[in-house]
């Protein structure tokens, strides 16, 4: 299993506290990624910096596979539920992402000013690895 925490960043202007809508635990906030396929697991944090391809097969996928913490589904085999279960296209295996809440937070002026990253969501990832999030609408800032 690899963890995938997504950080934001953001030049915050007389803003603070960008985050989404509901909070970063939303469970109606959708992330929209474009994985790659991965057949090795490491146990390891790693950030959304590099752009992998699959060590199998290579195969990106076309279009951007949308994850939320309130969808779930029953894992295929053995117990428990994840948030996504994709077959890649090219090599026909399954790969899941589960969506870990509690780690984000929002990102806030002192940490914009600063130029850091803020923690968004945690994502455990078998078989996929996210390589590009896109960025689209259902956020909140405050000013």
């Amino acid at each position: 299993m690899v963890k995938f925490l997504l950080k934001i960043a953001a030049d915050l202007q007389n803003l603070t506290n960008l985050q989404p809508q509901g909070g970063c635990d939303d469970p109606s906030f959708s992330y929209l990624f474009k994985y790659s396929v991965i057949f090795e697991f490491f146990n390891l944090f790693a950030y959304l910096e590099f752009q992998l391809k699959c060590e199998n097969c290579g195969e990106v996928s076309p279009r951007e596979t949308c994850v939320s913490l309130g969808d779930t589904v029953p894992l295929p085999r053995g117990k428990g539920t994840t948030n996504l279960i994709q077959k890649c296209k090219l090599c026909l295996r399954d790969g899941t992402v589960t969506v870990i809440p509690g780690r984000g937070k929002p990102l806030t002026q002192e940490e914009s000013e600063a130029e850091n990253y803020a923690p968004l969501m945690l994502f455990e990832c078998r078989g996929y690895e996210p390589i590009d999030y896109v960025f689209g609408g259902g956020w909140k800032v405050e000013s």
